[in-house]
């Protein structure tokens, strides 16, 4: 019978289950008993995995918002984790606030917490006079596992709360070793449990219309358009072993916009994450050590599949798409540029493994070939060893090719107060790979950061330390092209709140001249209160002018970087972010002389979200981008832009939802039509506006 949250309210009700009170502190007095009581019961039927938690904590400690799903991070929040091939490698991680808000993932060893994963399940909380109650209710059909009979899964409950920055797991789930998953407790697997769904199909309608200025001709004017599109998603499960996503017509809009980052005298490319859910789902199957396969390069695909999954103690993953984006730029050469990516990976021993990648691109008579090799060694449990070699090969329009390699070595340790790792890294001049984010090669790169934290028991400061980081780097000529040595000290307390200070002194080559920079930083990010939460930053030294006006030389100049974000949250359903980053080049690092600027970028977002329910919340965003050159020592454009973005979500569960929105961007451009542009000096024409709505419904069989 499935337990119902009123059972645990009502002392004299039932509250079948397997009983578990026993949680341990992970964090911040790792192996202490929990401070915070909490009580879980586990049971099962056949359909659902079920867990009911019983937490106590004071009322003015609590933290619970009627947030967008997955938006729990600044909650208490309660999770359980479950490895259902038990091979400690990965496990799929459910979370839910006091208000049921859900949140679930990808725990990963040696990778990053993968929170793409996306799946149905059911989840129910309130409040309570001493507490919160949480319970959740898996179905087995959301899972994939091995189904023969006397499996085991492993299974790890846990609980955190941001006031007093405790994370306390059942069992013991230690940091003084180098594993997270390997440590789960072992359950006996649900031999009634059904299978997972075998078919899944989202169809979609998407409909938009846009009005914008198009530049793309010799006389600009303005246009307007209607788009209708539908498509589907589809998912086929093979044995509970294999899944093959498939996608014919996808939407690749972006309901999601990116966060602000500075792009304003970047010598390298800038790292924007992915968004879309095709690319995003099962990332975690083709990472390597080196970012090999970057998805945003796969720009505008209209056909697209993909095949990861487990079988054995092989893991593997095939993503093969189109890219409509490069005929644009080349429509002679061909309509669409091809795409294949294939990663394999064997287990090796208990907490190792070794892997091979393979990509390929190919727009008309070009291409880029990329084979590589990798390995993670666990050499005891606080040391782990990772390399990898990778070889490229690209052929050009006269047909002319080139090739390359890429060497990867790391050794890292982690501890409870020591973690460390030394990085070698090395790039040929020829290496390219057109699929992976690679901002620079020609390279052999050194790099060691070292960290020591004390960790006070019964103290509002959690942990103390210094961290170092130094790297050196050198073309393939042996010239030193850069050193970096940057100390700095941290402090973690309750509430929570961090502080980190430091002072970075570095040498850059660029362009064959040699520049000393320097920064003394400062951050300071706390959740103190309940209602508000604030991150600063600030920094000050000397960088480099990387786009000098034609004529001059690059020249360090004095420079100043402040980032500012305030999270309000007034009620339990509104939420108001707002960001400031300021970025400034000012006069030359040489001399004395106070005036002169290169450059000042204001970056400014307000964004408001409110959440009516669960299921549909309101969300707008207001983007400011202004920078302010000197156009006679800095080769910018004299830019101000201001994005206003609206959206409704209706959001019943992951497959199904409708979304509404609407954007209007204005830039400080002026337009005579039938002649050119101009810049002038406020953002008051309107350069794109747009309306769009889509729907999708999940089907699963």
């Amino acid at each position: 019978m499935a337990p119902r949250l009123e059972d645990f309210v009502n002392a004299q009700g039932t509250r079948d289950g397997l009983r578990i009170t026993d949680f341990v502190q992970r964090e911040p007095n790792d192996g202490a008993p929990a401070t915070l009581h909490t009580t879980v019961y586990l049971s099962y039927d056949a359909n659902h995995l079920y867990a009911v938690f019983v937490c106590e904590e004071e009322a003015r400690s609590l933290r619970a918002h009627v947030s967008r799903r997955e938006d729990i991070e600044d909650d208490d929040r309660v999770s359980i984790a479950l490895d259902t091939f038990h091979d400690g490698r990965r496990a799929y991680a459910f979370f839910v606030n006091p208000l049921g808000v859900q949140r679930e993932g990808i725990i990963a060893e040696g990778q990053d917490d993968d929170f793409s994963f996306d799946t149905v399940w059911r989840s129910e909380a309130r409040l309570t006079a001493n507490g919160y109650m949480v319970l959740m209710a898996i179905p087995f059909k959301s899972l994939r596992f091995d189904p023969r009979a006397g499996r085991t899964w492993g299974i790890a409950l846990g609980r955190y709360s941001p006031a007093t920055k405790e994370f306390s797991t059942w069992p013991h789930l230690s940091e003084k070793v180098e594993a997270y998953v390997p440590q789960f407790a072992t359950m006996a697997a649900v031999e009634s449990a059904t299978h997972g769904h075998d078919v899944q199909l989202i169809p979609y309608a998407f409909f938009s219309g846009q009005r914008f200025l198009d530049t793309s001709t010799e006389l600009p004017a303005f246009k307007s358009q209607n788009e209708f599109r539908a498509g589907l998603d589809g998912k086929l499960v093979l044995r509970d072993a294999l899944t093959f996503d498939f996608t014919a017509n996808p939407d690749f809009s972006q309901v999601e916009s990116d966060e602000p980052q500075v792009t304003v005298n970047q010598r390298y490319e800038v790292f924007f994450p992915e968004k879309r859910p095709f690319f995003t789902e099962g990332a975690g199957f083709f990472q390597t050590p080196e970012n090999l396969f970057f998805s945003r390069h796969v720009v505008d695909p209209q056909f697209g599949m993909r095949m990861t999954g487990k079988v054995g103690r092989w893991a593997m993953g095939l993503l093969t798409a189109d890219d409509r984006a490069p005929a644009l730029s080349d429509p002679e050469l061909a309509d669409r540029a091809k795409i294949g990516v294939f990663r394999l990976q064997r287990e090796l021993g208990k907490e190792s493994m070794f892997g091979v990648f393979l990509s390929r691109r190919s727009f008309g008579p070009t291409s880029n070939q990329l084979m590589s090799i990798d390995a993670r060694w666990k050499l005891n449990p606080n040391w782990v060893f990772t390399g990898q070699a990778a070889h490229s090969s690209t052929r050009d329009l006269d047909g002319n090719r080139v090739s390359g390699n890429d060497f990867f070595a790391e050794i890292r340790h982690t501890g409870l107060h020591v973690s460390s790792y030394t990085q070698y890294l090395d790039r040929s001049p020829r290496f390219e790979a057109d699929l992976g984010f690679i901002p620079r090669v020609d390279l052999r790169q050194l790099k060691n950061v070292t960290g020591y934290r004390w960790r006070p028991e019964q103290s509002s400061l959690v942990s103390f330390g210094p961290s170092l980081y130094t790297r050196a780097l050198w073309d393939h000529t042996g010239q030193l092209q850069e050193w970096v040595v940057d100390p700095s000290f941290s402090w973690q307390f309750k509430g929570p709140t961090s502080i980190s200070a430091g002072h970075l002194e570095e040498f850059e080559k660029f362009e064959t001249l040699g520049f000393r920079e320097n920064a003394s930083y400062v951050s300071l990010s706390t959740q103190r209160l309940r209602w508000m939460g604030v991150d600063l930053e600030y920094s000050h030294g000397a960088d480099i002018n990387f786009f000098p006006a034609a004529g001059t030389l690059p020249s360090l100049r004095t420079s100043d970087d402040v980032s500012v974000g305030i999270t309000l949250r007034p009620n339990s359903r509104i939420r108001i972010d707002e960001t400031y980053i300021y970025d400034r080049l000012g006069k030359l690092a040489s001399t004395d002389i106070p005036s002169g600027t290169v450059f000042n970028n204001h970056l400014f977002r307000t964004k408001i979200n409110y959440q009516f329910n669960r299921a549909l919340s309101v969300r707008a965003i207001v983007d400011y981008n202004a920078t302010l050159p000197d156009s006679s020592v800095v080769d910018l454009e004299r830019s101000k832009r201001i994005t206003t973005d609206v959206l409704v979500t209706y959001l019943l569960h992951p497959g199904t939802a409708i979304y509404a929105g609407y954007s209007n961007q204005r830039e400080n451009l002026a337009f005579v039509p039938g002649a050119s542009i101009l810049r002038s000096t406020s953002p008051g024409l309107t350069t794109e506006r747009q309306f769009f709505i889509k729907m999708s419904y999940l089907l699963r069989f």
